[in-house]
């Protein structure tokens, strides 16, 4: 399975590919897609859309894993945030990938154990259990993470219905 982990943010969107292969999980690739503030919003979100379908059409993921809303400062950034999530949604639906969502607190637990650690330490369990020496913004270790999260949701659900 592979799966496309997706952080959501208007000035960065980090994403992540992880391929799972029964128990063993691996780095596919990873960045950043970096919006011009200068840009009017709608033309940001564009660019999100299609940097996100060259990905996909590239790496042809199984599925998506998005982190889900938790906080936000203001309700303008909220909306935005909310804006961002639609415009990745829209973009999974449009290459035929379900998107699957978790809460932070989900995403930190399914990787580090503890649904309160922090993105340090979130970046150092997926620098360990994926094996990558660098991840350069804290916005692709939680794509990553994402992506972590729910290949070991997917496995845990398989075990238990298989029961």
């Amino acid at each position: 399975m592979i799966v496309l982990g997706i952080d959501p943010g208007i000035s960065f969107t980090g994403y992540g590919i992880v391929r799972s292969n029964g128990n063993h999980v691996s780095h596919v690739t990873s960045g950043v897609i970096k919006t011009n503030p200068k840009d009017e919003f709608q033309f940001r979100l564009k660019t999100i859309h299609d940097r996100l379908t060259e990905i996909m059409k590239e790496f042809s993921p199984d599925e998506c894993s998005l982190e889900n809303i938790f906080y936000c400062k203001n309700v303008n950034s909220a909306l935005k945030l909310g804006h961002t999530r639609g415009a990745i949604m829209v973009t999974a639906a449009n290459q035929g990938l379900r998107v699957y969502e978790y809460t932070p607190t989900q995403i930190k637990q399914a990787v580090t154990g503890h649904g309160r650690a922090s993105k340090e330490q979130v970046l150092a369990m997926i620098k360990m259990i994926l094996n990558v020496k660098e991840v350069e913004k804290l916005d692709i270790s939680d794509a990553l993470a994402a992506a972590v999260c729910h290949i070991n949701m997917s496995n845990f659900n398989k075990r238990v219905l298989n029961k």
